[in-house]
């Protein structure tokens, strides 16, 4: 609770001022912290969820011809003490605040000019999308896109707010001339401004390592012997593989953060594997993830095995495949992440304005 009252003044003070600053050149503006709004949270402290946006206030400002300046990142439970919302909080708001008001838009701006088949200092070529679907979005930020916060697409999504991704640093009558066609639209998928690709873009994720727990009996309930534990020390799993059995016997295995790599290793040596009867433990932090996302995959055959083609070509060995409806993802050898990802982005023509 302490933490949450100290960490949102931060965003008070840049209200303030911006308001200050709006004023002194002869604009009316208005400053609200989310308290005042009210933005009404659960009260999980530093990783808050929004519950309920009292609109009135600001609805009153904007007809009396205000501009009104609410704190992103934080709110106020039941009970009236401050609460932030945790990474991704800011941009969550601007939704949030959008959805209440029923806004035709919600405008993302940040350090870049949209979003990318894939990231342009991998990729020279990378083309801006003009439009992508919530769930393309979704896949490309859990799968390494740092454009957007996870959070903030999943509320756009589940409130049908549009999203446009905008440059901090397009001077403002260009932007405002422009703001039509400029920067990345992201919108639900029945939007007939939506392009019809099959491919959308490529993501990579340099933060995973992966786990292998070999020789371990192939008995019911094996999976959640190994995952309940890694699970039990609050450690995110991501993808997860187990070979045929051989002589009763399998190998499993998974992929977690970096970060947490170490920490799950010494927990299934020191306790798990002994219990499981597992011939051993094994460990690769030198792994990242590639996956190619697109709601046109949902109707178009032969996209993972052109994947896979494009990267036998390059002499890429696959470690670990992942699918879903419009993603596919595999895990290789760090080392061949940026030619991976320029090879996918070429054979799949993703620097061809559609």
């Amino acid at each position: 609770r302490e933490l949450d009252a100290l960490a949102a003044t931060g965003e008070q003070v840049s209200v303030g001022l911006l308001a200050i600053a709006l004023q002194n050149e002869g604009v009316e503006a208005i400053s609200y912290a989310g308290w005042q709004v009210p933005i009404v949270t659960n009260a999980s402290y530093t990783k808050a969820r929004i519950e309920s946006i009292d609109d009135k206030r600001i609805r009153t400002d904007l007809t009396a011809g205000k501009v009104v300046i609410v704190t992103g990142f934080q709110g106020m439970d039941a009970d009236g003490h401050v609460t932030t919302l945790g990474r991704g909080g800011s941009d969550t708001s601007a939704v949030a605040v959008a959805a209440a008001l029923k806004a035709d838009e919600c405008l993302i701006y940040t350090d870049v000019d949209g979003v990318y088949t894939t990231d342009p200092r991998v990729v020279p070529e990378a083309r801006r999308l003009k439009t992508v679907s919530f769930e393309e979005m979704l896949e490309m930020a859990s799968m390494g896109s740092k454009v957007l916060q996870i959070r903030s697409v999943e509320f756009a999504g589940k409130y049908k707010v549009r999203m446009r991704v905008l440059s901090s640093f397009t001077p403002w009558d260009i932007a405002i001339e422009e703001e039509a066609e400029s920067g990345t639209l992201i919108t639900f998928e029945e939007d007939e401004k939506m392009e019809q690709a099959i491919v959308s873009g490529i993501a990579f994720n340099r933060d995973e390592a992966k786990i292998s727990v070999l020789g371990v009996p192939d008995t019911p309930g094996i999976a959640y012997q190994i995952l309940g534990a890694v699970a039990g020390a609050n450690i995110e799993v991501d993808m997860i593989i187990q070979n045929l059995s051989r002589d009763g016997k399998t190998d499993f295995s998974f992929t977690v953060h970096r970060n947490d790599y170490a920490k799950t290793i010494d927990l299934l040596k020191s306790s798990v594997a002994s219990k499981l009867g597992a011939s051993s433990v094994e460990g690769d932090a030198k792994i990242c993830k590639v996956s190619m996302v697109g709601i046109g995959m949902r109707s178009h055959v032969g996209i993972a095995s052109k994947m896979f083609r494009a990267l036998s070509e390059e002499g890429i060995n696959i470690q670990m495949i992942s699918t879903s409806e419009i993603k596919t993802s595999v895990v290789i050898d760090e080392k061949y992440m940026e030619l991976a990802v320029r090879a996918l982005h070429k054979a799949f023509d993703l620097d061809q304005t559609k």
